[in-house]
């Protein structure tokens, strides 16, 4: 019951997001102390930050683009971005990763409940004093729960899902949809 009731507020929540402004247009302003959680947050800011913009203005021959036989296309890999995006969510939430039935977001509802999963990690983790308490738990196929404590997460989702971001940002070059100008990766802001 509990993971139906995940399942539909994911979807009432990108459907809400969709018609509203999706976070990191541009990254939030940085905090003025630096603490574990400040610093971790900013990190999930620039993930965020890179997602937006390397999934921004995709078409649909973007999305179904892949280099090889033996690739993921850039749909693929967003979805696979929206996984890591659950992971590290759940994480800092405490709760029990819940992940949508393959094939039942379109693009535009899974780049927002990404970009809405990364935001509210970060404003949890710009909160936090102890990250020690932020621990990963995986369900595995036999029923058995994994535990990684947060150093994994830096490493695993958040890390991974920084990679993606590259592939993608990659394929829709090779796919004739380079990049949008005046993205600066450095300060986070657009220039005009």
């Amino acid at each position: 019951m509990k993971s139906l009731l995940s399942l539909i507020l994911f979807f009432v929540m990108a459907n809400h997001i969709e018609a509203q402004e999706l976070p990191y247009h541009e990254i939030p302003n940085y905090p003025e102390t630096y603490t574990a959680g400040s610093v971790a947050s900013r990190l999930i800011d620039g993930l965020g930050f890179r997602y937006y913009w390397a999934t921004k203005d995709l078409k649909e021959k973007d999305l179904q683009y892949k280099p090889g036989d033996n690739t993921r296309s850039i749909l693929e890999t967003a979805d696979h971005i929206l996984i890591l995006s659950i992971m590290t969510l759940s994480a800092v939430e405490n709760t029990e990763m819940t992940f949508p039935d393959k094939d039942s977001l379109s693009f535009n509802e899974m780049r927002a409940l990404t970009l809405t999963n990364f935001k509210k990690a970060s404003d949890i983790l710009k909160e936090a004093k102890d990250l020690s308490k932020f621990v990963m738990k995986i369900k595995r196929g036999n029923g058995n729960v994994e535990e990684y404590p947060f150093w994994n997460q830096l490493n695993g989702p958040i890390a991974d899902a920084i990679w993606h971001c590259g592939q993608i940002v990659s394929f829709r070059r090779s796919s004739g949809n380079p990049f949008p100008k005046g993205v600066s990766l450095l300060t986070g802001k657009v220039r005009q």
